[in-house]
């Protein structure tokens, strides 16, 4: 997996998002086990419990497209500090695997690499049922 390039197709997405509000724009690249890329943004709305994150446009492309085997995602965003996900978002991804990998960073010759694990410890999964 090139990270670099992961990270560079998050800040390619970031371009696209809908941020009238917060101006705040992300973008995210999700890969998943068979190669395949994924991108998203951030989409939001007037009302704003209907916002959307940028990688939970991207894992709901992947998904909605029957891919559910998620290696990395990468995550940038107008930030000049490293972006992580949010609680929601976390969990989202702890869903498909504890050991994904969350890329963030200030550029793409300045990231950090931990697994969603590390980000959400003790998170609920389905072994919780």
């Amino acid at each position: 997996m090139d990270q670099k390039l992961l990270f560079q197709m998050a800040v390619e997405a970031r371009k696209k998002a809908y941020v009238p509000y917060s101006k705040f724009r992300v973008g995210a690249a999700l890969l998943t086990h068979n190669g395949r890329i994924y991108t998203g943004c951030n989409i939001e709305c007037a009302s704003f419990g209907a916002t959307n994150c940028a990688e939970r446009t991207a894992i709901f492309k992947a998904i909605s497209e029957g891919n559910k085997d998620f290696e990395a995602i990468a995550i940038a965003s107008d930030n000049e500090d490293y972006t992580f996900p949010c609680g929601i978002c976390r969990q989202v991804i702890f869903e498909f695997g504890k050991n994904i990998k969350i890329i963030v960073g200030k550029s793409s010759e300045n990231l950090k690499v931990m697994t969603i694990e590390e980000l959400l410890p003790n998170g609920f999964s389905k072994e919780d049922f």
